[in-house]
């Protein structure tokens, strides 16, 4: 029963951000879309922070159970909000004997066969494959193998919810400056320098972490939160920018439904990497996949890529 329920809200939640970073640009106009997608950033990586923490207060004074029941609560709130919002959609005309899969391969053409698209599509999912993997190994590692108090382990994450935030924050005046496909190369080109970091500072670590490997595991997620912040509202943009309106939930959809299937391949992936060839060979393999990300992304038009 819970593992049907997780991939029904797993199902819904693709479908349900894919019309989300659809809605925005038609709320927003286009030159604002930059602005506006850090906002939803910024509000994001504090709900990220907040919300674990706040989570583990409401299990420990009310139980599990009323917990998840608030939960609910909160995302029956969200749909509320959303159908509130006004905005005047221009509804495709569909073709008798129209099928799904017609739309599907639309998406998969627009984004995979774009110059742009198609690239950063590769990068990211790279991305995804990686972080999934990194995060799914690195817990293990820390809880187990180091022996990092949860306390300790709940505030280096919670300090790349904290980075993130400052990185949206400063997302929208980066890709003004430097340009949308920059700012997301030079975020990128941060993630294997956070995870080599972190695969050098547990390397040789006993069952007790020193002092300088914890210092350098919080700083080294704070780079990672602070590269997702700045590059994140950025890709979305040009994503929203370069794509026609038709097109966007096909597109979203597509890229939403990749990003999120190599997720899963890379959390499964990561904890067999680890479990056959130890946790610094996987952390390794994490940090060279972050690595193919950057270079993807360096070697294509997103180099020269701007929003308008």
């Amino acid at each position: 029963m819970t593992a049907a329920a997780l991939f029904v809200f797993g199902a819904l939640s693709v479908v349900g951000f894919a019309a989300t970073q659809s809605l925005l640009p038609r709320i927003v106009p286009r030159p604002l879309l930059l602005a506006a997608n850090a906002r939803v950033d910024q509000s994001d990586a504090a709900a990220q922070t907040v919300g674990p923490a706040l989570g583990g207060v409401v299990v420990s004074v009310v139980t599990a159970p009323v917990a998840i029941a608030l939960d609910s609560v909160s995302y029956f709130v969200d749909a509320v909000l959303i159908a509130r919002v006004r905005v005047v959609e221009q509804k495709r005309a569909r073709l008798p004997g129209t099928r799904l899969r017609h739309d599907i391969v639309d998406g998969l053409r627009w984004t995979y066969g774009h110059a742009t698209l198609a690239p950063l599509a590769l990068s990211t999912h790279l991305w995804f494959l990686a972080n999934a993997a990194g995060l799914t190994v690195f817990a293990t590692l820390a809880l187990r193998t180091l022996a990092l108090p949860a306390a300790v382990y709940g505030a280096i994450i919670a300090v790349s919810g904290v980075a993130m935030l400052l990185g949206a924050t400063a997302a929208p005046r980066l890709g003004t400056r430097f340009g949308a496909g920059q700012t997301i190369i030079a975020a990128r080109a941060a993630y294997p320098i956070a995870w080599a970091a972190i695969t050098f500072a547990t390397v040789g670590s006993g069952a007790a972490a020193p002092l300088v490997a914890v210092v350098v595991l919080f700083v080294a997620f704070a780079v990672h939160g602070a590269a997702a912040g700045c590059e994140n509202a950025n890709e979305m943009s040009l994503r929203q920018t370069v794509t026609p309106d038709a097109l966007l939930g096909r597109m979203n959809g597509t890229m939403r439904s990749a990003n999120r299937t190599l997720a899963a391949v890379g959390a499964v992936g990561g904890g067999a990497l680890m479990t056959v060839a130890g946790d610094r060979f996987a952390l390794l393999a994490v940090t060279l996949v972050f690595a193919a990300a950057v270079v993807v992304a360096a070697c294509s038009p997103l180099r020269t890529t701007t929003v308008r």
